[in-house]
């Protein structure tokens, strides 16, 4: 769709993204009462949160198939294990509006290699870095699908931590890249699969599987680290992408908020702010849907542990309901950006996140596991 500039909104506490609901508000929404409590924090002008609401907006149709309509035939069936895939759709439609054939895609977190996929596929040429093995076997066997297909437009990934980035790409790359396209590790909410019938599951219970990445134990894996430190090695991850990437190219990063303990951690705004201190300019928060544009309604198509969780907090009184888009919150890199690695790689990663966390949700206790694909 078009993109369409809006007006910032003009927000109240109640309708702040980022803040946690207490009980009390809930209670006075089902009763029609008024909450007694103080309100929460408003974001001011300097908040992401605040600048967000000034970005142009729009909204992707990106489901109106099934995400594994979109694969068939196109990856091999490995691909399915991957915990949190980038549907294909999203990846398709933002290559094609911020890429031209020919030009150059990453993505610093490659998982089973969608971004790279859907690049050739569009004639476009792509780089990926991935940290397990494992996924990169499977990137490599989707990529000689796609060159099976008759795509054989230059790609390769490579094995590392995007963290150490500038020291992994070739040297050929730097400055090169038109768009980088990934996703941060998130909440695992919405991860993995089921297995309920008898034969799969003797004691009659829901199993869930295909839910992690790697050892758990693996603390060098940005999937088991606490939020703070996910941040800071997101915004080392997006210093180097920004030294790769062209003057005026740009970065897009596929987000969604996720609850703990029935709290909204609006991660979307945290990760703008992330691009800002590595130096890059937000342009756009859009809406990628994940669920089918029907007639009159959106068809959602969420997984069985969206829908589980929806109803547990619902009959705990909470009224949440499916998610159905996702967040693409897209940067740029500015035309006189300067690189600063010495001081950005050579030290080392703090415990918790040096990227500013005004304005962002501060009541987060636990990490969030997840990666992209």
């Amino acid at each position: 769709m078009a993109h369409q500039r809006t007006s910032a909104p003009i927000r109240s506490a109640r309708d702040d993204p980022t803040m946690p609901i207490p009980r009390v508000v809930i209670d006075a929404l089902d009763t029609g009462g008024q909450p007694s409590t103080t309100q929460p924090h408003i974001p001011t002008g300097n908040d992401p949160a605040a600048v967000a609401g000034e970005l142009p907006l729009s909204v992707w149709a990106t489901a109106q198939t099934s995400p594994a309509a979109q694969r068939k035939g196109r990856y091999v069936p490995e691909s399915t294990a991957h915990p949190a895939k980038m549907l294909p759709a999203v990846a398709a439609h933002a290559i094609g509006h911020y890429t031209r054939p020919g030009e150059l895609v990453f993505d610093p977190m490659a998982g089973s290699g969608t971004t790279l996929v859907e690049a050739i596929d569009a004639g476009r040429r792509a780089v990926g870095i991935e940290y397990e093995p494992h996924w990169i076997s499977v990137a490599r066997a989707n990529l000689d699908l796609a060159r099976d297909r008759g795509h054989h437009h230059e790609a390769e990934i490579v094995h590392g931590d995007a963290r150490q980035l500038p020291f992994l790409l070739p040297e050929r790359y730097q400055g090169q890249v038109a768009l980088v396209l990934t996703s941060p590790p998130y909440g695992p909410s919405t991860h993995g699969q089921v297995v309920t019938a008898a034969t799969d599951s003797p004691d009659g219970k829901v199993h869930k599987y295909h839910h992690r990445y790697g050892s758990a134990l693996d603390r060098g894996n940005l999937a088991n680290v606490g939020h703070h430190r996910l941040l800071a090695g997101f915004t080392r991850i997006l210093n180097g992408c920004a030294a790769v990437l062209r003057p005026g190219g740009h970065v897009a990063i596929t987000v969604r908020p996720w609850r703990e303990h029935s709290e909204l951690i609006d991660l979307p705004s945290q990760i703008i702010a992330c691009g800002q201190a590595a130096g890059l300019v937000p342009v756009e928060r859009c809406v990628a849907l994940l669920a089918r544009v029907a007639d009159n309604e959106l068809v959602a198509r969420g997984s069985f542990f969206q829908r589980d969780f929806i109803r547990k907090q619902r009959e705990q009184g909470l009224p949440l309901h499916l998610i159905s888009h996702e967040d693409v919150v897209v940067l740029r890199r500015p035309l006189n950006f300067v690189s600063s690695r010495k001081s950005q790689y050579v030290q080392a990663e703090p415990k918790r996140s040096s990227v500013p966390l005004s304005g962002l949700d501060t009541g987060v206790r636990k990490g969030s596991k997840g990666a992209s694909a």
